[in-house]
């Protein structure tokens, strides 16, 4: 299989009652009561996500890009706001420096990372296609050493 055949999958997912590509899933409301996913599972996820990093504590993903300009930067940013109404689960956006682009995901409700963080990434990347931005390296963790 091919890294494009990953792209969007996510690979041995016990916690998912749906084989689907992350892209074509939807986020479910969570209000608490249920486990954070394990660092090993958050880490099997990634795999079908190029350039998204597990923070050192493993609660939460995060993805750069560089924009061109400022003004791009803030299209981008309003498209994931309109994603991220539409699926009910909202991640944190950077904007630093005019055109440098962070955002992070995680499960508010548990503390920790669900199926709704790889969801919204997911859908997160397919919008990034739609702008003029360029991934940069994924944010330095401890699962590189």
């Amino acid at each position: 299989m091919t890294n494009s055949d990953l792209a969007g999958q996510a690979p041995n997912d016990t916690n998912s009652s749906s084989k689907a590509p992350l892209v074509e899933r939807r986020c479910v409301p969570c209000e608490g009561g249920v486990p954070a996913w394990s660092r090993e599972h958050c880490e099997e996820q990634l795999l079908a996500l190029p350039g998204w990093s597990l923070d050192d504590d493993g609660r939460k993903i995060a993805k750069r890009w560089r924009s061109p300009d400022f003004l791009a930067a803030v299209k981008f940013f309003q498209d994931v706001a309109e994603l991220a109404e539409s699926e009910g689960h909202h991640p944190d956006l950077h904007l630093v420096s005019y055109r440098k682009i962070t955002i992070e995901i995680w499960t508010h409700a548990i503390g920790g990372l669900s199926e709704n963080d790889f969801i919204l990434a997911a859908k997160i990347d397919r919008c990034a296609l739609a702008h003029p931005i360029t991934a940069v390296l994924p944010l330095e963790t401890s699962q590189s050493g």
